[in-house]
C-alpha cells in the first residue's frame, strides 16, 4: 500500500513538472533552428545567446528579461534579446556625424543589412526586440519583409539613417519602438499604419518636420530630437491618446488647448521648447488627466483655471516661463519671454508702412539686445575661464540621460552658492575652539582603551566628553613628518575650522601636541568632531524596522542633504571624498551628515587626513577625483532608490543596466526595481528623475558625469514635482512631511 502511494506521488510530481514547462505546438522547424545560430554568430554571441548549442530546444527555453523565444506551428514567433551595450546616449558628444564603431558596438565587419537578411527568413515572427545589442548602420527597407509584425523595439542601439519609408508600409503593427539610436533627417509619413498605438522615437536626432501620425495612437514619444514645427491640429482627432512627449524639441506657436481636453489624455509632457504666447482663458482639461509638464518655454499670461495647483488630483510643472499668476519661484519676468519670442515667431506684417516701422523697432531692439548681450558674453566668458582654472572637466559634455535639458549653473535656482562658514547659530554648533592636551586627555579619561572607537595605522578614534556634557568624537593623528606647529596652527585656523556645515559631521575645534625637545615642531593633531549617534544611512534603508518609515519624500530630503554637503566641500576645493552609504550619518532631526570626508594638511606634513587618517584612496586613485565623487554619489543614490547595499562593481553595474532597461521599456517595469517599501509615496515623475540623476552619475566616462551644481539643479526639480504631486493629495501627511523645510 505505501509502495502505491509513493508511485502515485511520483506520477503526480512528474505530471507537474511537465506542466511547468511552456507548451509548445510541434519542434521548430530545423531551417529557423538554423537561422537562430546565424543570429547568435551575427551579433557576435552576446551573453543572452552564449549557452546555444545543437541540442538547444529553442521552443523550450525557459524566459528571462535578457532571452524570450515563443514557438507557434513550427515558426518563432517572438524573439526578445537585450543586450548590455551602452546607448548613444550615454556616450558624450556623439551624433551622427561622428559615429565610430567602439567597445559599445559590434565589430567593424558587421553588416546591418547582412543580419536583415538572415532575420527576415523568420517570416512568421510577431514581436521583434533587440535591445543594447551595439547594432550599428543605417535601418535596410527591407524590414517589410516581416509581414506579420505586431511589435518592432531596436532602441538603445547605433542606428544612424533615416527611417526608411517601407516602414510605413507595416498593416499590423502596434508597437514601434526606435529610441535611443543615431537616425537622422525627416520622419517617413506613418499615418497609413492603422493599428499603430506605442510610437516611440525618442532621443534620436530626427526633425525638423512633425510626423505625420495615424489617428489610433495611445502613446506618442518624440522627446529629444530637432523637431522645429507647430503641433498639428490632426492631434485633436486622436481620441486614444494617453501620453504624449514632445519634450526637449524646438517646438514653436501656441500650445493648441485642444491637447488638455483630449478624452483619454492622462500625460502631457511639453517642456524645453519654444511654445509661445498665452494659454487660452477657457482652456479645460480632460478627467483623466493626471500630468502636466509645460516648463522651459514662453509662455506669457494667466495659467488656466484647470492647470492651477489646486484644480484636482494632477501634478503641473510650469517653472520658467513668463506666467502672471502663480506663486511658483521660478518665473521669468515677462521681458524675457516676449524677446525671445521675436526670434521664434516673429510678428506679422499688415501693410507696407507698419512693416517698416515695426522692422525699425525689432532692429533697434536687436540692436540693444546684441551689444547688451556681447557685455554679457564677454562676462561669462571670463566667469567660465576662471572657474574652468579651477575645477577640471567642467565645460565638458555629460551623459545625456536626464529627462530635461542641463542648465547652466548661472540659471539654476540654486547655483554655487556656498553657506557662510561661520554661520554658528544656523547650525546649532558651538564657536570653534582651540583645546589643549589637558582639556583632550580629561574629554577621553585619558584616552582610556574602553573610548576607542575605531583604530586604523595613523591613528585612533575616541568617544569623549566634554566639559559642557556634550559627547564628541575625538580623531587622534599622529605626524609622519615634522612640521612648523605655528604654520600648522595657521592652516587648522584658516581652513579645517571652515568644515561646519549642516550636512557634514562639523569640526568643533582641534589641538596641536609639540615635541617637548621641540617646542616649535607639531608632533600631533587632535580634531574634535560632532558625534552623531543615530546610525548610518546605509542602517535606515536596509533594516527593516527602519525602512518603513523611509518613504519616499524622507529619502528625496536626504539624498539632497547629502548632495548639499558635497557642493560645499567642491567649494573649497575639498574632492576625493570617502562617500559611501556607511558613512553618511542621521541625526536626531533625520539630516544627512556626511562623516568621512578628505582634508589635506599643508604639503610639508604630508596628505594625510586628520578624519581619514590616511590620503583617501578615491583621491589617490583618481585623475578626476571631483567626478569621482560624482560617481560614488551615484552608487548612494542607486543604493537609496533599490534598498539595499550592493557589494561589488560588478552589482553596481548589472543595477545600472536594470535600470536603465527598465526606464526604457515602461513605468511598470521601473516601479519593479525599486524598493518595495516607497511604492505608492512618489511621484513617479519625479522618481523617474532621480533615477535619471542616479544613471548620469554613474557614467563610466568620468567627462561625461554632471557636476554637483547640475545634480542639485535636478533634484529641486524631483523635489517640486513631488509637492505637486503631494498637495494634490496623492499622499497622507505623516508620510510626506514638508519638505520645503526639509531641504
Amino acid at each position: 500500500m505505501e509502495n502505491s502511494w509513493i508511485h502515485l506521488r511520483f506520477l503526480v510530481s512528474s505530471l507537474i513538472l511537465l506542466l511547468s514547462f511552456p507548451v509548445s505546438n510541434s519542434q521548430l522547424a530545423p531551417a529557423e533552428s538554423r537561422i537562430l545560430f546565424q543570429i547568435q554568430q551575427l551579433l557576435e554571441y552576446p551573453p543572452a545567446l552564449q549557452q546555444w548549442n545543437n541540442w538547444t530546444n529553442f521552443c523550450f527555453l525557459p524566459q528571462n528579461p535578457f532571452l524570450t523565444i515563443t514557438c507557434s506551428d513550427n515558426h518563432v514567433s517572438e524573439l526578445t534579446i537585450v543586450g548590455n551595450r551602452s546607448s548613444p546616449s550615454q556616450i558624450p558628444r556623439l551624433s551622427p556625424s561622428n559615429f565610430a564603431v567602439s567597445d559599445q558596438t559590434l565589430s567593424a565587419k558587421f553588416s546591418l543589412d547582412s543580419f536583415f537578411t538572415v532575420l527576415t527568413k523568420l517570416s512568421g515572427l510577431q514581436r521583434l526586440s533587440l535591445v543594447s545589442l551595439g547594432l550599428w548602420g543605417p535601418l535596410p527597407p527591407k524590414i517589410n519583409r516581416f509581414r506579420s509584425l505586431v511589435v518592432l523595439n531596436i532602441s538603445s542601439n547605433f542606428v544612424y539613417g533615416s527611417i526608411p519609408e517601407s516602414v510605413s508600409t507595416f498593416q499590423v503593427l502596434k508597437s514601434l519602438v526606435l529610441s535611443k539610436n543615431l537616425f537622422n533627417g525627416s520622419v517617413p509619413d506613418l499615418s497609413s499604419l492603422s493599428v499603430l498605438e506605442n510610437l516611440d522615437l525618442s532621443r534620436n536626432f530626427l526633425g525638423p518636420g512633425f510626423p505625420s501620425l495615424p489617428s489610433n495612437l495611445v502613446s506618442i514619444s518624440i522627446a529629444n530630437n530637432s523637431f522645429r514645427s507647430e503641433i498639428p491640429p490632426d492631434f485633436s482627432k486622436m481620441v486614444e491618446l494617453q501620453v504624449i512627449d514632445v519634450s526637449s524639441n524646438k517646438l514653436i506657436g501656441p500650445i493648441p488647448s485642444f491637447l488638455f481636453s483630449i478624452p483619454s489624455i492622462q500625460y502631457i509632457e511639453l517642456a524645453r521648447n519654444q511654445f509661445t504666447g498665452a494659454l487660452a482663458a477657457d482652456t479645460s482639461c480632460g478627467g483623466n488627466l493626471t500630468f502636466v509638464d509645460i516648463s522651459n518655454n514662453l509662455l506669457i499670461g494667466r495659467l488656466p483655471a484647470c492647470l492651477a495647483p489646486s484644480a484636482g488630483n494632477k501634478t503641473v510643472i510650469i517653472m520658467f516661463n513668463c506666467l502672471s499668476n502663480t506663486t511658483s519661484k521660478y518665473q521669468r519676468p515677462s521681458s524675457f519671454c516676449r524677446k525671445d519670442a521675436l526670434a521664434v515667431q516673429p510678428p506679422e506684417r499688415s501693410g507696407k508702412q507698419e512693416s517698416t516701422l515695426k522692422l525699425g523697432i525689432v532692429l533697434g531692439i536687436i540692436g540693444g539686445v546684441v551689444g547688451i548681450l556681447v557685455a554679457f558674453g564677454f562676462l561669462i566668458l571670463v566667469i567660465l575661464k576662471r572657474a574652468q582654472r579651477r575645477r577640471s572637466g567642467g565645460g565638458k559634455n555629460r551623459c545625456d540621460s536626464f529627462a530635461f535639458e542641463k542648465t547652466s549653473v548661472r540659471g539654476s535656482p540654486i547655483g554655487r552658492h556656498v553657506p557662510p562658514p561661520m554661520r554658528m547659530t544656523s547650525l546649532g554648533l558651538p564657536p570653534y575652539h582651540i583645546f589643549t592636551l589637558e582639556e583632550m586627555e580629561e574629554a577621553t579619561n585619558n584616552f582610556d582603551p574602553t573610548g576607542l572607537v575605531v583604530e586604523g595605522s595613523q591613528g585612533q578614534l575616541y568617544k569623549g566628553w566634554l566639559r559642557d556634557g556634550s559627547v564628541v568624537l575625538v580623531k587622534c593623528l599622529k605626524l609622519k613628518q615634522k612640521h612648523s606647529s605655528q604654520a600648522l596652527q595657521q592652516h587648522m585656523e584658516t581652513v579645517v575650522s571652515k568644515l561646519r556645515h549642516r550636512h557634514l559631521v562639523s569640526v568643533l575645534g582641534h589641538c596641536i601636541v609639540t615635541y617637548q625637545d621641540h617646542p616649535n615642531t607639531a608632533s600631533t593633531v587632535f580634531i574634535v568632531l560632532e558625534n552623531i549617534a543615530c546610525g548610518s544611512l546605509k542602517d535606515h534603508v536596509t533594516d527593516w524596522r527602519k525602512r518603513d518609515v523611509m518613504k519616499w519624500p524622507q529619502r528625496m530630503a536626504l539624498t539632497l542633504g547629502i548632495a548639499r554637503g558635497i557642493q560645499y566641500l567642491h567649494t573649497g576645493d575639498i574632492h576625493g571624498n570617502d562617500l559611501k552609504i556607511d558613512n553618511v550619518l542621521l541625526d536626531e532631526t533625520s539630516t544627512a551628515k556626511i562623516s568621512s570626508y578628505n582634508i589635506n594638511l599643508p604639503s610639508k606634513v604630508g596628505a594625510e587626513s586628520p578624519l581619514n587618517g590616511q590620503v583617501n584612496s578615491n583621491q589617490a586613485n583618481s585623475e578626476n577625483p571631483e567626478k569621482e565623487d560624482i560617481y560614488q554619489l551615484g552608487v548612494i543614490l542607486l543604493q537609496v532608490i533599490i534598498g539595499r547595499a550592493t557589494d561589488s562593481q560588478t552589482e553596481i553595474d548589472d543595477l545600472k543596466f536594470q535600470l536603465e532597461r527598465s526606464l526604457a521599456e515602461s513605468p511598470s517595469k521601473l516601479r519593479e526595481m525599486i524598493d518595495p517599501s516607497i511604492r505608492g509615496t512618489f511621484a513617479y515623475e519625479s522618481l523617474k528623475t532621480m533615477v535619471q540623476i542616479t544613471l548620469n552619475c554613474l557614467c563610466k566616462d568620468p567627462t561625461g558625469r554632471p557636476t554637483i551644481e547640475d545634480v542639485l539643479w535636478h533634484m529641486q526639480y524631483s523635489v517640486q514635482v513631488q509637492e505637486g504631486w503631494t498637495n494634490s493629495g496623492n499622499l497622507s501627511g505623516n508620510l510626506s512631511g514638508n519638505l520645503s523645510t526639509k531641504l
